[in-house]
């Protein structure tokens, strides 16, 4: 596989997902119901395109591709728009499929347009299934969160829209604000264990393998920080201590530290590939 036939496929995929996007915004505007099937067809087929190249990527490379963080934010971007077609097909919340995919062809065109970094000699010589689970499950975390935290902006639209008696087909479309409070705890649930997982997995990959582990390195003093907000997040809302529009800004502020940890800690890690 050359780097110029993966090229043209991220452009074109790329191309492809901007289109997804515009029309899913079209609708958001305006209530078109072609637009928004013409974007979720058009969104399946970015899906089908990325699934591709992850499968042909493991093939070429005989790994699984997380092991450098422009492979990462690749997989991630998987994620965002495999959960957002499975929302949209079980949950039927249109508004959720446009706000997730925003942030994914966000991380989608940091991917592509990246300049190409060196780093295949190092990640062939990490590989380890102990490092690959890590890797995933903080991955498939990170997604949750992500969708977690549009469900709680969600809510705060719709908590705007009904203070301000503000009536019409797009208040309709998005969901009651229970349903929206359930889901984002819901995928809260689900991802804090599994960064709870990657932490500890990657603790005893680094203390092995990792000649410059600390176990007070940035990037894993960050992500146990995370790890404390989310759970104190989870707490609030099990106990009711924060409900409504309290815990989604709690949730939203979660996220927020969560990408200042991703992206600013891991620049002062000691033993994380860039």
């Amino acid at each position: 596989m050359t780097d110029a036939y993966l090229t043209r496929l991220h452009e074109f995929t790329i191309i492809l997902y901007a289109i997804s996007v515009l029309l899913y915004f079209f609708d958001f505007m305006h209530n078109n119901q072609k637009a928004n099937r013409a974007a979720f067809w058009l969104l399946s087929f970015v899906w089908l395109l990325q699934t591709a190249f992850l499968l042909i990527y493991m093939v070429d490379t005989k790994r699984f591709p997380v092991l450098t963080i422009m492979e990462g934010l690749y997989f991630y971007t998987w994620v965002l728009v495999s959960f957002s077609l499975l929302i949209n097909k079980l949950l039927k919340i249109d508004f959720i499929v446009f706000f997730t995919n925003v942030l994914g062809f966000i991380i989608m065109a940091i991917h592509t347009f990246a300049p190409i970094r060196e780093g295949t000699e190092i990640a062939t010589q990490v590989i380890s299934e102990l490092l690959l689970i890590h890797i995933t499950a903080a991955l498939l975390a990170y997604g949750g969160f992500s969708l977690s935290f549009i469900f709680s902006l969600l809510y705060c639209v719709q908590f705007n829209l009904l203070k301000k008696k503000i009536w019409g087909k797009r208040l309709r479309r998005i969901p009651d604000l229970t349903k929206l409070e359930n889901i984002a705890y819901l995928f809260n649930v689900f991802s804090v264990p599994l960064l709870l997982i990657a932490l500890i997995l990657g603790i005893q990959w680094a203390s092995v393998q990792a000649p410059g582990f600390v176990w007070y390195d940035p990037k894993i003093l960050g992500s146990f920080l995370v790890l404390f907000i989310y759970g104190c997040c989870l707490y609030a809302r099990v106990t009711h201590k924060l409900v409504g529009k309290g815990i989604a800004y709690f949730n939203i502020a979660c996220f927020l530290i969560l990408l200042i940890n991703f992206f600013l800690a891991g620049n002062f890690s000691t033993f994380h590939y860039k």
